[in-house]
């Protein structure tokens, strides 16, 4: 559902700024009077669309931008939307906000790239875009020019997103199914516009637009699998709204797992919003998902073989973790045969899991896996893989094991 999450993997990124890098405080120009309460309602909304998360660099001020992401279209640096007057945002106006969410269009007028979600945001009221506006309006201004994108051609040509747009943006406010609860509208509101949760879960062409006919049918987004959020969930036991809502506030559900990879920001990001919205969009979700099939996880035992390697593996380096009893019940790991990463179509986020370990949100607590990039070779890593795959599923061999595990090592290596 949302950082790296939100710019989505396969598209454009917003490209409001270029040249080359600073990240410097400055001393907050004077800004419009806004109501406590309506920046304070503002910040909980940009949790809900993780605006944080893709407008922050790894080493960068909050909303100052510069976060890079590789796309099939080139490199794309997230924008500095705090209100600097010179690289930010601070000379816009609510009025210049409101038409970027709703219409895709920056200050000057210029089509933007829709990697920035407004695909998404234009679903979004209007006072919801104005207590949004209050919040961004009133953090810290940063001066921080942001790298210029590197786009393969044609796609930096701003001229081709007009056509991308007549193809693909669909403008329009949300509109309630009046067959449904206040409480479920609710929940499709945000799952649909500022969650976007779609950006990542949807399936997308070979322009980056979103596949309607297939609508959170699972995505993908920095490499890893975005599962799929309807009746083709891979989850061996099926979500309902309360397992939903436990992963969404906490990132853990002790019958599906932990919240890892891009998905991980957005767990942290909704621990803190109204606990009704986090409900509503556990209750919208859970009604993609009907209740069916196995409640249990699937295993087979003998009738598939493991790797003997693999076997060796994980006993030598996963067992004492995952098939011993912890002394505190809260600390346990799920079991491995109900984590949607070793169900999943591919193999992706196992291997990253691998490769990169769990580690919880800076300053906080958490489950806690380590990397065993460093101990184990390729060879190993897809060895574990494929044992996981046949010792704790029903589900087919995964293919090309050793040829993704080279290739997100390279990848995590590379982003260090």
């Amino acid at each position: 559902m949302n950082a790296r999450i939100t710019i989505a993997g396969t598209v454009l990124l917003l490209a409001l700024a270029a040249g080359g890098s600073s990240d410097r405080p400055l001393s907050a120009a004077p800004t419009p009077a806004f109501d406590p309460a309506l920046v304070a309602r503002g910040a909980e909304l940009s949790a809900i669309g993780n605006c944080a998360t893709c407008h922050t660099s790894r080493e960068g001020r909050p909303f100052a931008g510069g976060l890079p992401l590789a796309t099939p279209f080139g490199t794309i640096y997230s924008t500095n939307i705090t209100p600097d007057p010179d690289t930010g945002i601070g000379r816009w106006t609510g009025s210049d906000f409101l038409r970027a969410m709703r219409e895709g269009v920056d200050r000057a007028g210029h089509d933007l790239y829709p990697a920035f979600p407004y695909d998404h945001f234009t679903r979004v009221t209007d006072e919801d875009v104005a207590a949004i506006y209050a919040f961004i309006a009133t953090r810290e201004p940063v001066r921080a020019e942001v790298p210029a994108n590197r786009l393969k051609f044609p796609a930096g040509l701003r001229s081709a997103i007009g056509l991308w747009k007549a193809l693909y943006f669909r403008p329009g406010a949300y509109k309630p199914d009046a067959s449904k609860s206040a409480h479920w509208n609710r929940g499709a509101y945000l799952v649909d516009g500022l969650a976007h949760c779609g950006a990542c879960h949807t399936p997308r062409n070979a322009l980056g637009a979103e596949n309607r006919q297939q609508e959170l049918a699972g995505g993908e987004v920095e490499d890893w699998h975005a599962s799929s959020l309807t009746a083709t969930s891979p989850a061996p036991v099926r979500w309902t709204a309360d397992q939903l809502y436990d992963y969404l506030r906490h990132g853990r559900e002790e019958q599906h797992g932990l919240a890892a990879g891009p998905m991980a920001p957005v767990t942290h990001n909704l621990a803190g919003v109204a606990d009704e919205d986090v409900r509503a969009i556990a209750t919208y979700v859970a009604s993609l998902m009907p209740v069916s099939g196995s409640t249990a996880a699937r295993r087979t035992g003998a009738e598939r073989v493991a790797s003997t390697d693999g076997a060796q593996i994980f006993a030598g380096a996963c067992a004492s973790c995952h098939e011993t009893l912890p002394a505190m019940p809260s600390t346990q790991p799920v079991p491995l045969g109900l984590t949607t990463s070793v169900n999943a179509p591919d193999p992706r986020n196992a291997i990253h899991v691998v490769l990169e370990g769990i580690w919880p949100e800076s300053g906080e607590k958490g489950a806690l896996m380590p990397s065993f990039a460093a101990e184990l070779t390729d060879k190993q890593v897809a060895a574990l893989v494929d044992y996981l795959r046949a010792h704790f599923t029903d589900q087919p061999a995964w293919r090309d094991v050793p040829e993704r595990v080279a290739a997100i090592r390279k990848t995590v290596e590379e982003q260090r």
